[in-house]
Formats: C-alpha cells, sequence, structure tokens
C-alpha cells in the first residue's frame, strides 16, 4: 500500500491531536486497579493530575480470553516472564475490569476532563462497550490478527487505534483491508513492542514515519519501556498518540506494574512531549522573533586604533569583533585598501559612510 497523503492527525471528539496539536496522551491502567473500584477511580484522578488526555481500560474476562485448562500454552513457562509460572485462565481473571465497573469509571474520566475508552476482547464486549457509547476504540496488538474482532469494531464507526506489536507488513495490510471493506475511517497504527517492560534499542522508533508513509495512516506509539525517552523520541517523530501503562505505585504487586509510569514520571511525560512537540515548530531560516536581541552579538568591523581623515584602512587599523553593530565581516576585503572618508576613534563600529570611494 503506498501513502495516501493522510496527515498524521487523529480526530476525536471534535479535537485533533499530532499534525498541528500535541500527541493524544494515554493512561493505561489495564489490571493495575488490584481488583478495587476504589484504585481505578484514584488511578483515574491521578491521571487527570498528571494532564494525559485520557483513560483506557481493558473490557475482557477470563473465559473470553482463553480456557479453565491445563495444557501446552495454558500456563507461562517462559523465563524472563513478569507472569512466569501464572495459568492463563488465573492471570486473566486477576487483571481484567470488571464490566460493572466501566460506567463509573468512564463517568470518573469525564468528570475530570479526560477521554475515556476500551480495548475489547471478544465481540461481547464490543457489544457492552457500545452500550456505554465510547468515543473510539483500541485493539490489542495480540489482537490485530484477529480479524473479525477487527471487523466487529470497524463496523462500529468509531474512531480505532491499533497497535501493532509483532506485526509484519502483511499482517498490517490484511488487517486495513478488513477495515477498507467495511468502508470504515482508517485506524491509527501505533509502534508497539510486545515485550514487558520493553527496551529503547527495541523500540525500532524509525518504523513509524515508514508505517505512516508505507500504509497512509496517522502513527503513534504504544510503549512498554521504562522512563519517557522512548515517548518523547516518538513525539518528536510526529507521533498523534502516546500511549503508557499507569500505576500508582511500581511498588505494589498490580499485574503490570513493573512497566507502568508512577504519577510523578507520568507528570514528566506529559510536561517533556509537550516541549518536544513545541520544538518542532516549522521549518524556518534566519532570525526567529525571540533571537533578535541576540544579533548585536554577531562579529563586525570595528576601528581598533585611532585614524585620520584619508589614511589607508589596513589589518592594522580594523579588527573583526564583537559586538555586531558595524559591518558585517562579509564586507573585510571591500574594506581593506579604502581610505578612511573621516577622522576615526579606535572602538568604532566601521560604517560605509567612513569609507571614502565607497561602491557598495
Amino acid at each position: 500500500m503506498k501513502s495516501l497523503g493522510n496527515p498524521n492527525v487523529l480526530s476525536l471528539n471534535g479535537k485533533s491531536y499530532g499534525g498541528p496539536n500535541p500527541p493524544l496522551i494515554v493512561a493505561e491502567l489495564s489490571g493495575n486497579h488490584q481488583q478495587s473500584l476504589d484504585t481505578a477511580l484514584a488511578l483515574v484522578d491521578a491521571a487527570a493530575d498528571c494532564g494525559v488526555d485520557a483513560i483506557k481500560l481493558q473490557t475482557y474476562t477470563a473465559d473470553t480470553m482463553t480456557l479453565d485448562v491445563e495444557g501446552p500454552g495454558f500456563r507461562i513457562e517462559d523465563d524472563d516472564s513478569l507472569w512466569k509460572g501464572e495459568s492463563l485462565h488465573a492471570l486473566y481473571d486477576k487483571a481484567h475490569t470488571p464490566w460493572e465497573w466501566h460506567q463509573a469509571v468512564f463517568q470518573r474520566a469525564a468528570d475530570r476532563g479526560m477521554l475515556a475508552f476500551s480495548s475489547p476482547f471478544d465481540a461481547s464486549a464490543v457489544e457492552f462497550l457500545e452500550s456505554l457509547d465510547v468515543p473510539c476504540y483500541k485493539i490489542a496488538s495480540f489482537e490485530m490478527t484477529d480479524l473479525p474482532l477487527v471487523r466487529r469494531v470497524a463496523e462500529t464507526g468509531k474512531p480505532m487505534i491499533v497497535s501493532t506489536g509483532m506485526a509484519s507488513e502483511a499482517e498490517i495490510a490484511e488487517m486495513l483491508g478488513v477495515i477498507a471493506s467495511v468502508k470504515a475511517q482508517p485506524p491509527v497504527l501505533l509502534k508497539c513492542t510486545s515485550t514487558y517492560p520493553s527496551t529503547a534499542e527495541n523500540a525500532n522508533l524509525r518504523t513509524m514515519p515508514d508505517m505512516h508513509q508505507r500504509f497512509g495512516v496517522p502513527v503513534g506509539l504504544s510503549d512498554h519501556s521504562l522512563g519517557i525517552g522512548v515517548a518523547v523520541a516518538a513525539t518528536a517523530l510526529g507521533a498523534c498518540v502516546i500511549e503508557k501503562h499507569f500505576v500508582l505505585s511500581r511498588d505494589s504487586d498490580a499485574v503490570d506494574a513493573a512497566f507502568s509510569m508512577e504519577p510523578a514520571e507520568m507528570r514528566l511525560l506529559v510536561e517533556e512531549c509537550h516541549r518536544a512537540y513545541a520544538a518542532l515548530g516549522q521549518v524556518h531560516y534566519g532570525g526567529a522573533a525571540a533571537e533578535q536581541a541576540s544579533f548585536k552579538f554577531r562579529r563586525s568591523i570595528y576601528v581598533a586604533r585611532d585614524i585620520l581623515e584619508g589614511e589607508i584602512l589596513t589589518e592594522d587599523c580594523l579588527k573583526v569583533i564583537r559586538p555586531g553593530y558595524g559591518l558585517p565581516p562579509r564586507e573585510w576585503d571591500r574594506v581593506l585598501g579604502r581610505r578612511a572618508a573621516c577622522n576615526l576613534q579606535r572602538g568604532t563600529p566601521l560604517d560605509w559612510i567612513h569609507v571614502a570611494d565607497n561602491e557598495q
């Protein structure tokens, strides 16, 4: 697929993110509420205090995610996994957000001036979220290849944000084809590394602008790395969405705490992503308005000793120095060998009126 020339912008609820505006910064709550509604609401309040734009939930149950059985693949055995030894069913049961909480969490977000949406993991979750009139949908990396789910979400007509962790070009193109087949608007694709936590070395952020060019859709970042550097770099590359997992404290036993941002870090991320966006500015050469006062610190041609009218101007009596009130250094060769048009005192900024036989 070739670029359609679409801007790198997400339009959502009458606002635009990316392009001429800062990115949408999303706090992913995941299972970090630790099965406490009070903690979930505290996470929403903390996210609002940090200045994020939206909070995101995950809508599933253990039974919509997997089977409660033993067998190959149903228990996490990877030595480097945060969840080694957990059965999939038990892990998802611990991590899921009770569906009866969604309305309260979404309402708290609205009360705090934030958007709220979710990642559905099956068709029943889509139907439930539609009943809550969510403004958009997120498709998780592991579900990106679940094309029936992608199609059902696209059929809602709501904006879609899709994480692309592990996805090949062919898989992305196939998924975009499904969305296009129901005449839904193109989604935002998020560059994502599906390790927990991920490292900066595996971020491969140069994929983002390539993805925008290759598929002609807006792009952003879903980031599982520690710190803010990867997200700030993605903002500088034009991301219209930045998503980070969020927790009140990494010292808790919350399911995703190890790779989630604490409030102080999230506040800093918001500030620095906005600063990175502001620094992009526009293509500009020459002195900006803020630089005008600095022109005087450029070098220019000054009289280095007293000069008599008619005296030949030489390297002995002139000097290129700061400040910049005299003729610019590029006029040095044109000035040398001319005669002084008047007496000149040491420290005078040289001007063409001081030079006889002027041939400006």
